[in-house]
């Protein structure tokens, strides 16, 4: 509208959009992706070796040597293949393609296993235990099924750490009014930033089990970990660790995407879901279930299979891709520490260690005239903190109060 403004330019740190923010993509990544597309660039000399040749195998496993073709519901046989044997070189543990089902990034993965899993009506309608705070994706699909919200609140005074008694009030709360299957799991965190302990994962695997809660585990920013003397465990993992019973019984279907982690790939919408010990005919119907989306994108179902199956030591790519993945992680690591020391400098703002993920969930003191002032507006007081924000300063983030949080406490998510 013409008003001055005391800045020239919005800085989005609203959203996990990593190449909108100036990420560079990986050479590799892109590599294959455009050989797949573009196949007379195959003749090019301007490109190595190993990306080519990925590119001719992707190629001839898609319908009339098309990236252009539909692929198989679940997706193509050949990337589901090659994402078994990523998790089998990640977790020691066999994994099978059947198993594998690709997806439109992890968010609809997520939203199909829920609407497996939903079921019911009143008092045996589906609950869903999400984590509060909590990715809105979950909110979302959970209204949108008509499902029942169960919230456990993670504790902020424990760097946002995951508390089992917390769950087994939830569930408790939970059984008088609808019928608890589902427990969601976000690891690293979305928008708080920790990273679980392997002892933590033990006792949720545990709990599910006693409580007979399907397992969903959101793992999409397993590359992102920065904190010393954190580390990724995946649930699959602890779960195949632990042995009987739990390793035979325990239901869980675990997320990863292209999106995230050093790619940062979010248009390409990539991803996919691995269920484990799902029972033969339920997995029926899910197979059933995504054959209505016809097929993930192509090229996004491409560039997960140069994730999965990167260059490898020897390889004209490997060294370019190594140095391109550790300058992207190590610049997060970098930022999440920077985040964490300046926000605890500043006056009314503190924030946890930013363990892992790409982003911090600061906890914000706001004083009773600017709540009262929100209140005057109709506007919570995080969501009254955040506008001013942008107006004055041309920063965007978002308010606490559209990821949940404890009543009385305000914050806002920032994105590395």
């Amino acid at each position: 509208q013409g008003v001055p403004k005391p800045f020239t330019e919005v800085i989005k740190a609203n959203i996990g959009d990593a190449h909108a923010m100036g990420q560079k993509p990986i050479t590799f990544l892109r590599q294959v992706t455009a050989l797949c597309l573009c196949p007379e660039l195959l003749a090019s000399p301007n490109f190595p070796e190993d990306a080519k040749a990925r590119a001719r195998r992707l190629l001839a496993a898609c319908g009339g040597h098309s990236a252009g073709a539909y692929s198989a519901s679940p997706g193509i046989e050949l990337v589901r293949g090659d994402v078994a044997r990523f998790i089998e070189r990640r977790d020691g543990i066999a994994a099978r393609a059947q198993d594998i089902f690709l997806s439109t990034g992890a968010s609809d993965a997520i939203v199909s296993i829920l609407k497996l899993l939903v079921a019911g009506e009143g008092q045996t309608r589906t609950g869903v235990l999400v984590p509060i705070p909590q990715y809105p994706l979950y909110s979302a699909a959970i209204a949108e099924l008509s499902a029942v919200q169960l919230n456990y609140y993670l504790a902020e005074d424990k760097c946002w750490a995951l508390d089992v008694a917390e769950l087994r009030r939830a569930v408790i709360e939970g059984r008088r009014h609808c019928c608890p299957r589902v427990l969601c799991i976000i690891n690293p965190g979305n928008p708080t930033g920790q990273v679980q302990s392997r002892q933590c994962i033990e006792d949720v695997i545990k709990f599910a089990y006693e409580e007979k809660l399907f397992l969903m585990a959101d793992e999409v920013y397993q590359d992102n970990i920065y904190a010393e003397g954190s580390a990724f465990h995946s649930f699959k993992k602890v779960l195949f660790e632990m042995g009987p019973p739990y390793s035979e019984v325990v239901e869980l279907a675990s997320f990863h995407s292209i999106s995230k982690g050093f790619m940062g790939e979010c248009g390409f919408r990539g991803g996919y879901v691995e269920v484990v010990n799902m029972d033969p005919e339920v997995h029926q119907q899910l197979s059933k279930l995504v054959s209505v989306r016809l097929c993930p994108p192509v090229p996004g179902q491409i560039l997960l299979d140069a994730v999965v199956d990167p260059p490898q030591p020897g390889e004209p790519s490997y060294e370019l891709f190594m140095a391109e993945k550790n300058e992207v992680l190590s610049n997060l690591a970098h930022k999440a520490r920077l985040t964490q020391e300046i926000f605890n400098r500043t006056p009314g703002i503190c924030c946890n260690p930013v363990q892992g993920a790409m982003y911090s969930f600061p906890r914000i003191h706001l004083p009773p005239r600017a709540c009262a002032a929100a209140q005057a507006q109709g506007q919570a007081p995080d969501m009254f903190f955040c506008i001013k924000l942008l107006e004055e300063t041309g920063i965007c983030v978002v308010p606490g109060s559209g990821f949940g949080q404890r009543e009385g406490t305000f914050h806002f998510r920032w994105v590395l």
